[in-house]
């Protein structure tokens, strides 16, 4: 048995990432592997940064134990938290956890969020623009896509074209780009000298990245098993009780298919059963693109070394950090 310290990250590491797709196993592997090496976490959820949203978002905090976690829990629902939010306090936390001699350990399956991290990503900051917005509002939805896709050709997030809310976030995000002259294509990958005056110098990473993958069948099993064990827990009331605190139907609809799928049931607009059948064939299909992310992440330069999740991923994470050993 690994204690706590007796293995540490040679220098040749910096962070240790653990991703993968839904009900994998991330969050224990990510808990072993911060004790096996002196670590702590760093979530990399765009979900669990929502407090009081615990069941919903699997957050399992009971597994962390004596383990220190960062961003879980650092904003209300209905607050918007973005990608250049995170990657801000990621970076602020990866700081911190170095900076006391411990290791990073990334944890999660939002894809773009590990990505804006492991590629450092140019951004710059897109506050509410109450003039845009004023003006955005007297288009229609398909004149809100046209004007998206004239900024933004080659837009991928389906999402942001199919909800009106999400639609206007995206202008607001392009259009702050645009004025301040930020390409796409220069975020990925770009260095400190290359940033504009309001870019900050990201610190060199050293990553080892590992993925948890499963038999297709395991995890649709995995999937299901989970989804009836947190209606079991309270997601039900979890959803209800935030919508008496006056989260809006229409706010949760953005926080992920739990919260979709159980706020249409509270609304009357589905029966349980169908809430429950519904909800389950999203998360498979969820669980999918989170798989092809990763893949095209591998594609993109990005190295990751798979561990098969009904095996002993901890053992073989082990192995192959001590195999790469100077």
């Amino acid at each position: 048995m690994v204690t706590p310290g007796e293995k540490k990250l040679e220098s040749n590491f910096n962070l240790l990432v653990i991703l993968g797709p839904t009900a994998s196993g991330k969050t224990r592997l990510g808990v072993e592997a911060a004790r096996a090496f002196d670590g702590e976490i760093i979530s990399a959820d765009s979900r669990q940064v929502y407090r009081g949203m615990d069941i919903g978002t699997g957050k399992d905090l009971a597994e962390y134990g004596d383990v220190p976690y960062h961003l879980i829990d650092i904003v209300d629902p209905g607050n918007e938290f973005n990608l250049f939010q995170y990657q801000r306090r990621f970076f602020e936390a990866f700081g911190d956890i170095r900076a006391r001699g411990k290791l990073p350990v990334m944890v999660g399956g939002t894809g773009l969020y590990i990505e804006a991290v492991l590629h450092r990503y140019e951004m710059v900051e897109a506050p509410e623009n109450i003039e845009l917005r004023k003006e955005l509002e007297s288009l229609s939805h398909d004149d809100l896509i046209a004007r998206l896709l004239r900024l933004k050709p080659d837009q991928h997030n389906v999402t942001d074209l199919k909800s009106r809310n999400r639609l206007i976030r995206a202008l607001e995000v392009e259009t702050a780009k645009a004025q301040a002259g930020l390409k796409d294509e220069e975020r990925p990958g770009s260095r400190p000298d290359q940033h504009n005056h309001n870019s900050p110098v990201f610190p060199d990473l050293h990553p080892a990245v590992f993925g948890l993958k499963w038999n297709r069948q395991l995890l649709r099993r995995r999937i299901t098993a989970r989804l009836k064990e947190r209606l079991d827990q309270g997601m039900i009331e979890e959803v209800k009780r935030l919508l008496l605190e006056g989260v809006a139907p229409e706010t949760l609809d953005l926080y992920g298919l739990e919260y979709r799928f159980v706020a249409r049931f509270l609304t009357g607009k589905l029966n349980r059963n169908d809430m429950f059948q519904k909800l389950n064939s999203a998360i498979h299909r969820f669980a999918k693109r989170q798989e092809t992310w990763f893949r095209r992440m591998e594609r993109c330069g990005t190295m990751i070394t798979w561990l098969e999740g009904d095996g002993d991923p901890l053992a073989e994470l082990l192995k192959v950090v001590e195999s790469q050993r100077d």
